[in-house]
């Protein structure tokens, strides 16, 4: 595997030419061993994913108000509007029966932090609108059941990382889930994933 096929897939994990530089300035040049590495460290972030081959994954998230590995805009943010920005799903797979979406911040300084949790979303669903609830939304680390935006403590850029699931199924879960609870129900149920990065720092 070459570097430049990273920007592609790790495992079922889409990864654009951006998110991919992230990874090289984070780990330094990525050869064959230290490919191996970010896909195990993808794999140890979900680790009830099932990895799709990775050649017949085009699934990918976007948003239209930044680019990958960007500055999330201030409306999306604790120092603004505070509501989630518009979001693009692309080359949906055709068997999936409902997405699911994970907003969290690894640079917390209490460890990762969960921003945004949803999913039941319709696999018909080709955006996301800014402002919107688009499923079921679980509660965060902020005590609500909704998005929070980025709202680090002053100093270093934080990344928040924006992570979409195809699933080839709806979640069964019980009324009130916990994140924990969501991330043990996609077990077995994932048939492609994007990941999407954003940074923020006050």
């Amino acid at each position: 595997m070459s570097f430049m096929s990273l920007r592609a897939t790790v495992g079922s994990v889409a990864i654009s030419k951006r998110t991919t530089k992230f990874i090289r300035d984070c780990f330094g040049r990525i050869n064959r061993h230290s490919q191996l590495f970010v896909a195990m460290l993808l794999a140890m972030t979900q680790p009830y994913a099932v990895w799709a081959d990775a050649g017949t994954n085009n699934f990918q998230l976007t948003c239209t108000a930044f680019e990958d590995n960007a500055v999330i805009p201030k409306k999306y943010t604790c120092d603004g509007q505070d509501v989630n920005p518009p979001l693009v799903f692309k080359s949906i797979p055709a068997n999936a029966k409902s997405l699911a979406l994970t907003v969290s911040d690894p640079d917390a300084p209490m460890g990762t932090w969960s921003h945004w949790v949803v999913y039941n979303i319709p696999p018909n669903t080709l955006e996301i609108k800014e402002d919107t609830n688009p499923g079921k939304e679980v509660l965060n680390d902020f005590g609500k059941n909704a998005y929070g935006g980025p709202c680090p403590p002053s100093g270093k850029t934080h990344h928040y990382i924006f992570h979409a699931y195809a699933l080839d199924c709806l979640l069964n879960i019980k009324d009130g889930p916990t994140i924990n609870d969501v991330e043990k129900s996609l077990q077995g149920h994932i048939i492609a994933q994007s990941l999407l990065v954003g940074t923020y720092q006050k």
